[in-house]
């Protein structure tokens, strides 16, 4: 918290990150700084390449910066170990990728408990826990089906309640809708947008989708390596 009494969950100071491909060094993310209020959802656009996922990856703990410092609540993820960062991604941070990744040979319930359960959540609990974020996104007829017997949307479905089993500070959603028909786009962003603030979550997603991005609290646009707010809404 600061000096305003603002909980600031994330907060970014001076965050660069560069790829040397051949003599060539990109210069991708050029010392941002944000900060994002704890229960909030930020939506962050630009054009493909712009660095995007590079910056959720970092505050996913999936990547590494160059400089600059990125905490997480009170934990400086940059100065964590591999071990640490294993643990702050199983425990602080949902992912949701634009591809599901749902395990093929694991039905929609099992799929949702077994990262909770990995966790060491008695399996009872993951189960019970499992079974009310289907709920959540609406598909609890649906939890004995394999990805296979489910429609594209009710995988991405899947995956939203997946990343609220461990309940993380954060959840980070990169083209959540992304390979979803206009339809099933709406339905995984309701969800996903109420169901982040139904459970009190930091929500950032990285979309194309102005419909999507427009349902955030805050709007970010990342272009030439530095971040600014969208005000074209």
């Amino acid at each position: 918290m600061n000096d305003s009494g603002i909980n600031y969950i994330i907060r970014v100071t001076n965050l660069v990150r560069n790829f040397t491909s051949g003599t060539e060094t990109l210069h991708i993310l050029k010392g941002l700084n944000f900060e994002i209020e704890e229960g909030k959802s930020a939506a962050v656009s630009g054009r493909s390449g712009s660095g995007k996922s590079t910056l959720l990856n970092i505050l996913g703990g999936l990547d590494r910066t160059d400089s600059g410092s990125v905490f997480i609540g009170n934990d400086d993820i940059t100065s964590l170990n591999e071990k640490d960062l294993s643990l702050y991604r199983s425990m602080k941070i949902g992912f949701i990728f634009q591809f599901h990744y749902l395990l093929k040979d694991f039905t929609a319930l099992e799929n949702i408990m077994i990262p909770a359960y990995i966790a060491g959540l008695k399996k009872k609990d993951a189960i019970d826990r499992a079974r009310s974020l289907l709920a959540d996104v609406k598909l609890e007829d649906r939890g004995g089906h394999f990805p296979s017997q489910l429609s594209g949307g009710e995988r991405q479905r899947v995956a939203v309640a997946r990343s609220m089993v461990n309940d993380p500070a954060v959840i980070l959603a990169d083209e959540p809708t992304g390979n979803l028909d206009p339809d099933n786009s709406e339905i995984v962003a309701q969800l996903l947008f109420s169901g982040a603030e139904k459970r009190g979550k930091t929500l950032i997603v990285v979309t194309h989708d102005r419909k999507v991005a427009a349902r955030a609290s805050i709007r970010f646009i990342l272009e030439n390596g530095q971040l600014s707010e969208d005000n074209t809404f």
